[in-house]
């Protein structure tokens, strides 16, 4: 197991998850609309957006910035949903790759919109699309050395600045095929918010045990996506191909009495229809027990799997068995088991 992490939860368990829908909808025609003379000249067909990658439409805040108050209310939300009062965190981590500025933290303000105490620890954990499976499982550490009763893991994603440089870019004299489809994953990026509330099983025995998990990296395929608010550069087949090598490397390291391939749900990072069924065709297994948002969300980054559990919570039942999937740019790995 050279280069893989297991790791063991004894104490933690999820009390919430929500999420904040961002309320403009930008659909793959209407970027079509704005293509088409790109299009015509390039000679590719419309509708690629959901033809290759299966996602219609996507989602936008109103305003610059929204996609921090989009996460405090999301948060509020898990607060309420899970019965925990703002007094009772002890750490509030944001795991968003969108921010505006170097500095200060983008927590920072997420933490003071939600009104948390001067005692809870805040901070911002980025690794691209794998923050939110990374915040829970820390947050479940620290819940299980006894260093705190209650986390608050949140992800506020806004993807305005990158569609609006992309569409810009593309529409360049001298784009040709090969730069256009290096851009065109950035097309597919959705805004949107999410949150969850994690706390003692021992306090809270109906809560969703956080049971245990598995990482791995793959960091020489460090180039592969490389994105800023100018736009997002990628090798969409070398990150298919090296990211379902990584996943599968872990996946097939871990213990065979784990059971994983007989879990009731597994929620993956949305990133298109290919992803996905690369993944479901990898494994083996049925792709029945892999919802999917990203038709109508798009790659919303890191809140991306946290907004699908959330909307597949209520078809759970105590007892089912969950696994939480991500992988990164970077290229990083992330799977955490819970127990519904």
């Amino acid at each position: 197991m050279q280069g893989n992490a297991i790791f063991r939860h004894s104490n933690a368990s999820l009390l919430s998850v929500t999420e904040v829908l961002a309320p403009v909808t930008v659909t793959s025609a209407q970027i079509d609309e704005e293509l088409a003379e790109v299009l015509k000249r390039l000679r590719l067909p419309q509708g690629l957006l959901p033809r290759v990658a299966g996602v219609t439409a996507r989602r936008n805040w109103e305003h610059p910035g929204h996609f921090q108050e989009g996460a405090a209310e999301a948060g509020r939300r898990a607060l309420q949903q899970a019965g925990v009062q703002p007094g009772q965190i002890g750490l509030m981590v944001n795991t968003s790759v969108t921010r505006e500025s170097l500095e200060p933290s983008v927590a920072v303000r997420i933490h003071h919109e939600m009104g948390l105490p001067t005692s809870a620890t805040n901070f911002d954990i980025t690794n691209a699309c794998l923050g939110f499976v990374n915040g829970m499982s820390l947050a479940a550490s620290m819940i299980d050395a006894g260093q705190i009763d209650y986390a608050i893991v949140v992800a506020g994603e806004d993807s305005v600045k990158v569609q609006q440089a992309t569409l810009e870019n593309l529409k360049a004299q001298d784009v040709d095929r090969a730069s256009f489809m290096e851009q065109f994953a950035s097309l597919t990026l959705g805004s949107g918010a999410a949150a969850a509330v994690i706390g003692r099983t021992d306090r809270h025995p109906d809560g969703h045990r956080i049971v245990r998990g598995v990482t791995r990296a793959g960091t020489d395929h460090h180039d592969l996506c490389v994105g800023d608010h100018k736009g997002m550069f990628t090798d969409s087949t070398a990150l298919l191909n090296d990211g379902l090598e990584l996943v599968m490397d872990a996946w097939n390291d871990v213990p065979a009495d784990w059971g994983w391939s007989g879990m009731d749900r597994y929620v993956t990072h949305q990133v298109s229809r290919l992803h996905t069924d690369s993944i479901t065709e990898a494994t083996g297994l049925d792709p029945a027990r892999f919802p999917v948002t990203y038709p109508e969300l798009g790659n919303v980054g890191p809140a991306s799997l946290p907004i699908t559990l959330a909307r597949e919570a209520d078809t759970l039942s105590p007892g089912d068995k969950v696994l939480c999937m991500g992988v990164g740019s970077g290229l990083n790995t992330a799977m955490l088991e819970l127990s519904w």
